[in-house]
């Protein structure tokens, strides 16, 4: 009897010892959260770099009633842009060129009842793709030369625009990393002065993701590469 007794006494003094403990071990967890203190901030790294790599298509049309006039045409056409293209610096292996493309009027089954003047068109694309971006960038305020031999250029749709590409952002990437780390921490002291504390280790950071948009819309040449650091500190008193 008095050794089941004892055994009772041991079970309780347990259940009160560890009930003791966790509510002093939640304590000082609270304690400790309360005590850690961190501020969030944001750091800007934003340059401006010239496009690497220029694609520029070159579409330019005919129209014949005469099928293989037009293909005649056509081919013609598209050996003077080509040859044009490298009297101004441009290397052959930087100019491709596509099969042409012949649309039959005629054939159509909807539109104005009244026939169209010429049966067939043809629409043909030399493409230049380079990495000499300001001389290709010349050599397109030159084209309009070739007007003069009767070749007719389409430059307002959509797939006659020059592409521009930055594709340096590797070696661009480690600097701007480094600004906008540096500029997170600047405005990091200035919060830990404003609040007379003192800017510990980082808890935790977040890179943003890097973005190239053109500068303007006049400019596509001309690339904004921009990114955003996210970086949290410890605060102390």
């Amino acid at each position: 009897m008095s050794s089941t007794k004892n055994t009772l006494i041991l079970g309780i003094s347990l259940i009160i010892s560890f009930a003791i403990i966790a509510v002093i071990g939640s304590n000082a967890a609270l304690e400790h959260k309360s005590m850690e203190r961190t501020v969030t901030v944001k750091g800007l790294s934003e340059r401006e770099y010239l496009a690497d790599t220029v694609i520029w298509p070159i579409q330019f049309t005919t129209a014949s009633n005469d099928l293989t006039a037009i293909y005649q045409t056509i081919e013609e056409s598209n050996q003077k842009v080509i040859e044009f293209l490298q009297s101004k610096g441009i290397n052959r292996d930087e100019i491709s060129s596509s099969a042409p493309s012949i649309t039959d009027k005629s054939a159509r089954s909807y539109g104005s009842s009244q026939p169209a003047e010429f049966r067939y068109t043809a629409t043909k694309a030399i493409t230049v793709y380079s990495e000499n971006v300001e001389q290709v960038r010349g050599v397109m305020s030159l084209l309009g030369e070739l007007g003069k031999e009767g070749i007719v250029f389409t430059t307002d749709s959509y797939q006659a625009q020059p592409d521009y590409l930055f594709t340096r952002l590797n070696e661009v990437k480690p600097e701007m990393i480094e600004e906008a780390t540096k500029k997170a921490r600047e405005v990091a002291e200035k919060f830990a002065l404003d609040s007379n504390s003192e800017l510990g280790k980082i808890k935790q950071a977040r890179q943003g993701q890097f973005s190239i948009s053109a500068r303007d819309r006049h400019n596509p040449h001309l690339k904004k590469v921009r990114v955003v650091s996210t970086i949290e500190y410890y605060l102390s008193d």
